[in-house]
């Protein structure tokens, strides 16, 4: 197209046609060590190897039309591979820097019989469907046109077409997947909305992901986008991702490509000034006095250090769980121990094996009580928020093509966010800083002070971020305790098996504290507090001590992304 221009999501050159600028990370990305296929720039799915495009040509941004800021560019991806054909186009918001990209892909050559009388693994579409124009009923989109490739029998569509155009695209300008090698996908997100309030008349841009993304998934995210007119939630979405069908797990790192990547990537996590639960090790903790409660037994056993006397499997029953010691020494080891704290890591595949989680976990002996703000007021809630044996995470997210950093995921108590790299904080190299919420140790990207509730009514618990001198450098202060598509080359400690809770059932009648809390409240404020009470984790209230890390969702399934 004349006049396009091309643009790399991690140069610093300014994309004039869309007035949005590309992100790199702040220092280049070493070499990593050689091995297997981390980093190839390739990623084997069977009977298609696809490869990720970084180099995009604009066709049109709707920031003319809406405010600048909640615009939309869509891209055409530009230097691709010889051999490889295109999915489907991109697009992005331009409130940030372009850094996406979209997979390509191409017919793996193998002398494999079985495949011989299989169809092709691509092929182009019979015909292209608009499905949105200038004259669809919305004077807000002019000038663009979006196409809908229409698939062969056996075949689906993984992406759209964006051209300025009335004519149908060429067919051989995109290429569709044999169904058995695609997986269904779902709108993540909606990233644009123009024209009229009625369903029928208005159009809607959304991002895509695959339905199946945990460690096990094998849905693979194209990075391509969804658009219709008048589409509901109820309908099948007419595109899909792709499928991971090769049992090897060959793009993820091995051993010494793990540690390189927590070497140059690792966080450094900051505690509030005023922290007084800071973190320490297991091993610590154990050493220290904690003790190994059964049910039906009115006295703990000590721990020893590496926890090798601790119920391993099973599952969470109430049959044992770990308390504080009953000695002199519980505020003491409540108050933990910074020199010993240190991050335990937990490496996984995501996204069918495209690209690698190193999931951080932090222990802390105790969690802090919890402080209600309603409006400007401040309302400490003594005891409402303690708990024992408090592990919270973050989660980096690499990109198995070039071993670059994609996203980090901040836990928040029972929930979290995905930040993108230009989005965060750097304190060395491509080295992030995550802040570690006072008292609960929930994780955010930025210093501050954050509600968890209803910002509306300004009400909710204070989450206070800031820096201070207390800190771990997860760079160098981490354990590798699990790795499961390694099997052997990690051994996982024994603590890790403990299936039960790191803290007692019952710390004290939450009840009452509540009641005291919301007796105390103007009228018109007892009923919202009451009801965001209810949202809370029950570990908010000290009723359940909270589990290991094996425990949580998330150590199998997805993050919330």
């Amino acid at each position: 197209m004349g006049g396009s221009k091309c643009f790399r999501s991690n140069s610093n050159a300014t994309a004039q046609s869309s007035s949005l600028q590309t992100f790199s990370l702040p220092s280049p990305i070493p070499q990593w060590p050689q091995g297997q296929g981390f980093a190839s720039g390739l990623v084997n799915l069977g009977e298609i190897q696809v490869s990720k495009v970084t180099r995009f040509e604009f066709i049109w941004s709707s920031s003319d039309m809406v405010d600048t800021k909640k615009g939309l560019t869509f891209y055409r991806p530009v230097g691709v591979p010889d051999s490889f054909q295109i999915l489907g186009h991109y697009c992005q918001p331009n409130d940030k820097p372009l850094r996406g990209f979209v997979l390509v892909a191409r017919k793996v050559e193998t002398a494999d019989i079985d495949n011989q009388d299989k169809l092709p693994p691509l092929k182009n579409p019979l015909d292209f469907k608009l499905v949105w124009n200038e004259n669809a009923g919305s004077m807000e989109i002019s000038g663009v046109y979006f196409w809908l490739p229409e698939p062969p029998e056996g075949y689906k569509a993984l992406g759209y077409l964006v051209t300025t155009k009335p004519g149908k695209p060429l067919l051989n300008e995109m290429w569709c997947v044999r169904t058995d090698l695609t997986y269904k996908c779902e709108p993540y997100r909606q990233i644009l909305t123009v024209g009229s309030r009625i369903p029928e008349f208005s159009f809607q841009v959304w991002s895509l992901r695959p339905c199946d993304r945990g460690m096990v998934g094998k849905g693979v995210c194209v990075g391509t986008f969804f658009c219709s007119s008048g589409w509901t939630m109820r309908e099948e979405v007419p595109v899909a991702c792709l499928k991971n069908q090769n049992p090897a797990s060959q793009a993820m790192p091995n051993l010494q490509q793990i540690h390189a990547l927590i070497k140059h990537y690792g966080p450094t996590i900051f505690f509030h000034p005023q922290e007084i639960y800071l973190p320490s090790s297991v091993e610590w903790f154990f050493s220290n006095g904690a003790l190994l409660y059964t049910k039906g037994v009115s006295e703990g056993e000590r721990i020893d250090a590496c926890g090798s006397s601790l119920p391993c499997g099973g599952t969470n029953d109430g049959q044992f769980w770990i308390d504080l010691p009953t000695d002199d020494k519980k505020d003491f080891v409540k108050r933990g121990d910074l020199k010993s704290a240190k991050l335990y890591v937990h490496v996984k595949p995501a996204v069918g094996g495209t690209f690698t989680d190193i999931a951080m976990w932090v222990f802390c002996p105790f969690n802090g009580p919890a402080t209600l703000k309603i409006g400007i007021k401040d309302i400490p809630l003594s005891k409402i928020g303690e708990h024992v044996g408090d592990w919270e995470h973050f989660t980096l997210r690499i990109s198995n093509f070039s071993g670059e950093l994609y996203s980090i995921y901040f836990s928040q108590h029972s929930g979290g966010e995905w930040v993108d790299p230009c989005d965060l904080e750097y304190i060395e190299g491509n080295k992030a800083i995550v802040y570690s919420s006072k008292c609960g140790h929930a994780s955010y990207p930025h210093p501050g002070t954050y509600i968890q509730g209803s910002s509306k009514l300004g009400i909710g618990i204070r989450n206070d971020a800031a820096r201070s001198n207390w800190y771990v450098d997860s760079s160098i202060h981490y354990e590798l305790v699990a790795a499961e598509y390694l099997e052997k080359d990690v051994t996982e400690p024994q603590w890790l098996q403990f299936m039960r809770e790191w803290g007692p059932k019952i710390v004290y009648d939450s009840k009452t504290e509540l009641d005291k809390v919301i007796n105390a409240l103007p009228g018109i404020l007892k009923y919202p507090v009451k009801n965001l009470f209810n949202k809370f984790p029950v570990e908010l209230y000290g009723e359940e001590g909270p589990t290991g890390p094996k425990e949580k969702n998330n150590w199998i399934e997805d993050e919330r992304w």
